[in-house]
């Protein structure tokens, strides 16, 4: 086998060089030569699989792999015929061999490692314009969407032509193709859209969800129970809701018509949904002055003909918050104050007559003054939590905050009576109720913001100057 190979090549080569100038690059030489040699390498192991490895033809069919080169095309034609297989059928793609079935078109390539044809797949993964498009066997092409993270097919003629041959064909001619509108008259319509009002939906019947009906109705109850004894028993499960309005609790005892007779049967309100829940295991069932009460989930349902003037005004915004505050109110659960405990307030401490407002005009910096010469003096008898000024006050307001009350009644007496820069001061523990902060108009806001800014840039200035000041100071000294 190697003495024939080496053979067809030399052949192969005198033929060639006949054509090739003496001075040629030998690296032309070189390409042809491996060129002959990978035909020929193909050759001998396709021969050698002629037992052992078949070529794979559609699902079930196989083709024995041999390949005839044109000395033994010409002597064993029959064989060739019979395979169907020779090496016109096959061809390179870079260092790839490929054989083409003349029957069917598909076409193999040879596998190295499996030494064996396989089936060559058409897909291919390449770029159009900076898009990803990959390419199934089919021949379908799809586009990469990155805002997406997914793959899309192009939707062109082909694409349609293979849908309409797998889905069924659409008659494209029998589409009707609606003309379009003078613009006139959609703008007409815009118009008249907008000048129209939208007619308000009569109201209808309600259907309670069941999870948000926190109603209960109560039968079977003595006709002798009165509203108190009926909410008593019906808060031993939650807490019954009152109306935002009134103020009352949200139950209801039936009557006889036109008689105060009761009925023995109730409605009762709860604030939280599981207040039904326990209401329906605890009390359906319970023996109450020596009857056995029913209690189920409240439904309601029409009676006549639906008067929406009957119906209660949806509540505003503000009364759903002013309820929902005053419910949450009921559920924040706090220690009882024990007794002799004394209220926040007591800690707070006025002082009236302390300055005028109108040298804070003249100086903004003396609020800053005011408030460290106060929290100095009071920090001698406890914690100073806060000191504000209320500058606009006309009284000369001044707060100071202190730890415990304690500590504010001692400090009552160190402020009142005395004397601070020509004016006597005034003291008192805060009632808790009175409020010293004084509204300011626009104008007074802009002023007041402006002297402020004023201060600030003086107190730069000032500091500025003090360290150049220590500047020359310290250059003349050296």
């Amino acid at each position: 086998m190697t003495e024939e190979k080496s053979g067809h090549i030399d052949t192969n080569l005198e033929s060639s060089f006949k054509n090739i100038d003496p001075e040629a690059r030998t690296d032309e030489i070189e390409a042809e030569s491996n060129k002959q040699l990978r035909e020929n390498d193909l050759k001998e192991s396709s021969q050698e699989k002629i037992n052992s490895g078949n070529v794979e033809k559609g699902n079930n069919e196989k083709v024995s792999p041999k390949i005839t080169n044109d000395t033994q095309q010409t002597t064993d034609s029959s064989e060739t015929s019979e395979t169907g297989y020779d090496s016109k059928n096959v061809h390179y793609e870079g260092d790839v061999a490929i054989y083409t079935d003349p029957s069917s078109g598909s076409q193999y390539t040879w596998d190295k490692e499996k030494n064996e044809w396989v089936l060559k797949s058409n897909e291919s993964y390449g770029f159009e314009d900076d898009t990803h498009v990959y390419t199934d066997a089919e021949g379908v092409k799809y586009f990469w969407d990155k805002e997406k993270s997914a793959w899309f097919p192009k939707v062109d003629e082909d694409f349609m032509a293979r849908y309409q041959m797998n889905y069924g064909f659409v008659d494209n001619a029998k589409i009707e193709v609606k003309k379009e509108e003078p613009v006139v008259k959609l703008e007409e319509k815009t118009k008249k859209v907008k000048g129209e009002k939208r007619k308000a939906s009569e109201p209808t019947w309600f259907q309670l969800d069941e999870t948000q009906n926190t109603n209960v109705y109560v039968s079977n109850l003595p006709t002798d129970i009165n509203e108190e004894e009926f909410i008593d028993l019906m808060q031993k499960c939650g807490l019954v809701m009152r109306d935002p309005h009134s103020g009352k609790f949200r139950i209801k005892l039936y009557r006889e018509p036109g008689t105060d007779l009761l009925k023995g049967d109730g409605l009762c309100t709860y604030i939280k949904i599981e207040s039904v829940d326990l209401s329906l295991q605890v009390l359906d069932g319970y023996n109450y002055k020596g009857q056995t009460i029913k209690v189920e989930r409240a439904k309601f349902q029409m009676k006549g003909d639906f008067d929406p003037s009957l119906k209660p005004k949806m509540k505003k915004k503000k009364d759903k918050l002013k309820l929902k505050k005053q419910q949450e109110k009921l559920f924040d659960w706090r220690p009882e104050k024990k007794l002799g405990d004394r209220a926040k307030h007591e800690r707070v401490v006025i002082v009236k007559n302390l300055f005028d407002p109108k040298i804070f005009d003249v100086d903004v910096g003396l609020i800053l003054e005011f408030q460290q010469d106060l929290r100095e003096e009071c920090s001698k008898y406890g914690e100073v939590r806060k000191v504000q000024i209320y500058d606009r006050h006309p009284e000369g307001v001044a707060q100071i905050n202190m730890g415990t009350p304690e500590e504010a009644e001692q400090v009552v007496p160190l402020l009142n009576g005395r004397w601070f820069m020509k004016r006597q001061l005034t003291a008192e523990i805060w009632d808790g109720k009175t409020k010293y902060k004084v509204a300011e108009t626009d104008s007074e806001i802009s002023q007041r913001l402006d002297n402020w800014d004023k201060f600030l840039e003086d107190e730069e200035a000032n500091k500025k100057n003090t360290e150049d000041k220590e500047k020359v100071k310290s250059e003349s000294n050296s």
